[in-house]
């Protein structure tokens, strides 16, 4: 089959949907011609996944759910988006995030039949959608399936464009988890009498940097040799590093982004994951990479992360915001290596029913499903 992926966000730039759309295509690539259309702001790679991009307008960012969206805008974008897909001519066209501007929703307005709509995000704030949603279901009713990527995304999308949740089948993201199980730690990292901790996130206020480094700071204080690697980048980065005394900065490391091949290194070095985020997480992608890895898992109780993590059992959840909370957790953790052990067994096992060899394999079946209806379809349409 031809397929073609549609991703909102700039290509150039890590983020969520970005990895989703990347992990899909490579698991297609191996039986399906594939080809990504996607907004870029710089220079790609002429090999892998990045070889399918076809460029179609430069990102420019916008505010959206407390968080800062890298998309395509203008009306030379949905003009190109309309032309490279009808080009195209694929089979399927799957759009993620099909009311994002412009290119989601150039492709879902305008795009080759049949079509496919995946709904990553979930917010407490439903007032862009509410505001256009007369527009937005006249938009959505082109879709043969509407996916969400958790309950929570399915509520968020089906209350705020008031269609039915039924209306939505639930498809996970998927993990690489033979990629983080296997890969090997960086010595420099590695002291087994200073446990690290582990975040990885664009630092921005409502991943919570903030609160893991207050409760990093109790825990010091109270005697707890442990160290915080923060991978990442985001405009809170300087903020947070001038929350950490001169004393404790080699204890508190700031590394930047990384590329995906080195990532599943540091997570292979350390020994919790932490995930404080405050909301606006519709899945818990980073936390079934943590837990890929063998690590135990602290993190936020909000409905995205709830999707795939359950307290006691692959980590502790705690409430959001709350460095108290996060700190007793944590110690928890830290003074018991057999406890830390069992829940990261248990993280690897529920990482592996997220595997992108299962939920892949999920997808593609809907493909060829979506495909032979339409089919049928057109083959009952009366000759013009």
């Amino acid at each position: 089959m031809k397929v073609a992926l549609v991703c909102p966000y700039d290509w150039s730039k890590p983020g969520g949907v970005k990895a989703h759309v990347a992990n899909l295509a490579e698991y297609l690539m191996a039986r399906h011609e594939v080809r990504i259309f996607a907004p870029t702001s710089g220079r790609l790679a002429q090999d892998g996944v990045d070889a399918l991009v076809e460029h179609v307008g430069r990102p420019v960012p916008i505010r959206y759910n407390s968080s800062v969206a890298p998309v395509g805008l203008g009306p030379r974008v949905i003009y190109r988006m309309k032309q490279r897909l009808m080009e195209y001519d694929p089979h399927i066209t799957h759009i993620h995030e099909p009311l994002a501007p412009w290119v989601s929703m150039a492709a879902t307005v305008a795009g080759p039949m049949p079509k496919i709509g995946t709904f990553h995000a979930w917010s407490d704030s439903d007032r862009i959608y509410r505001l256009t949603a007369p527009f937005i279901r006249k938009i959505v009713a082109d879709l043969k399936v509407r996916v969400a990527v958790s309950p929570s995304a399915q509520t968020y999308a089906s209350q705020a464009i008031k269609v039915p949740a039924r209306s939505f089948e639930i498809l996970p993201n998927g993990v690489d988890d033979v990629r983080f199980a296997s890969a090997e730690a960086i010595p420099q990292l590695v002291d087994p009498d200073r446990p690290l901790l582990l975040f990885v996130g664009r630092l921005e206020r409502r991943k919570g940097l903030e609160t893991l480094i207050k409760a990093v700071l109790r825990l010091r204080a109270d005697g707890q040799h442990l160290r915080l690697c923060v991978v990442g980048e985001g405009p809170e980065r300087e903020r947070c590093q001038s929350l950490v005394p001169p004393s404790l900065r080699t204890e508190v490391l700031f590394v930047g982004s990384v590329s995906h091949d080195v990532l599943p290194r540091y997570h292979a070095s350390a020994d919790v994951f932490v995930s404080p985020a405050h909301g606006g997480e519709s899945f818990g992608i980073v936390l079934l990479e943590g837990m890929a890895a063998g690590l135990p898992v602290v993190a936020s109780s909000i409905p995205g992360y709830r999707t795939v993590m359950t307290d006691g059992v692959q980590g502790r959840m705690v409430p959001p915001d709350d460095a108290v909370k996060l700190a007793e957790a944590l110690r928890t953790l830290l003074v018991n290596p057999k406890l830390r052990a069992a829940m990261g067994a248990e993280g690897r096992r529920t990482a592996s029913e997220f595997s992108w060899s299962v939920v892949g394999a999920k997808v593609e079946e809907m493909y060829h499903r979506v495909h032979r209806n339409f089919v049928a379809e057109q083959s009952q349409q009366p000759d013009s």
